[in-house]
């Protein structure tokens, strides 16, 4: 029998109405401190912005995977994808993004990613 070892965890968060979407060293301080409550181990942070007032696409490379960010300051929207493994828990991030980017309005999904059970035939 196979056991339900879930390797990781995956959310995706839609935020909107959020504030300091094209401020680099913010998004950067965000990103890196939901990767610490997380319990993950941040290895290096890339992030690219489009213009003087344009959007930011970046990732956080974690030893336990990632948190990769896109806005769209023109509508105040944000969506994050943080996907980690291990003791991490990527559900204590949630707190860290509302709190940073003060959204509106919230949508998260969770996937369980790996398990036997939920392979596709």
């Amino acid at each position: 029998m196979e056991s339900e070892y879930m390797p990781g965890k995956h959310l995706l968060l839609d935020l909107w109405g959020c504030k300091g979407l094209t401020d680099l060293p913010f998004i950067k301080q965000v990103l890196e401190e939901a990767a610490h409550v997380c319990g993950a181990t941040v290895l290096e942070t890339k992030l690219h912005k489009f213009g003087e007032t344009g959007g930011v696409t970046g990732v956080a490379i974690l030893a336990e995977s990632h948190i990769s960010i896109h806005t769209w300051p023109e509508i105040s929207f944000a969506a994050l994808d943080v996907f980690m493994c291990g003791a991490c828990d990527p559900c204590k991030s949630i707190d860290v993004f509302n709190s940073f980017f003060s959204p509106e309005k919230t949508s998260i999904k969770e996937y369980g990613r790996g398990l036997p059970s939920s392979k596709e035939e």
